[in-house]
């Protein structure tokens, strides 16, 4: 994430957890812009407008009110313009049953949220990594 200035989309209902996930990526220096969306409507609303910059990598909340994490990953990987963006689950989930159904729907990532402020830097941490090798040449 650090290669370029791009936006990273972050898709999270829950205020708390969105000033934690900004903090822990400021603390491993991810200088990249966070545009923050409340549901999956709203991502895919983003995602569709055209005016919009287009973001480097999605952090996706599965429960959330109106269209959730899984609904909104239905909708973008049958959308040829969105099925291309890497996405990373964050989630409170402990079902089995949406990790498998988030992997099936093409997710590069799935990541339990601790509740841990340390363990939350070092699951940012492990995604900075992760995004960082995927860039590379």
């Amino acid at each position: 994430m650090k290669i370029s200035n791009t936006p990273l989309l972050l898709v999270e209902d829950d205020q708390v957890d969105v000033m934690t996930i900004r903090r822990a990526l400021r603390e491993i220096h991810v200088v990249n812009p966070v545009i923050h969306v409340e549901n999956g409507e709203e991502a895919l609303n983003y995602l569709r407008d055209p005016a919009n910059e287009r973001p480097c990598i999605i952090l996706l909340d599965l429960n959330m009110p109106i269209m959730n994490g899984l609904e909104f990953l239905k909708a973008a990987k049958q959308d040829p313009e969105l099925r291309r963006f890497p996405v990373i689950v964050l989630t409170t989930s402990e079902e089995q049953q949406d990790k498998v159904n988030s992997f099936d729907l093409g997710v590069a990532g799935y990541m339990a949220k601790p509740v841990d402020y340390r363990q939350f830097v070092e699951v940012m941490r492990s995604i900075d990594l992760y995004w960082t090798i995927s860039e590379m040449p």
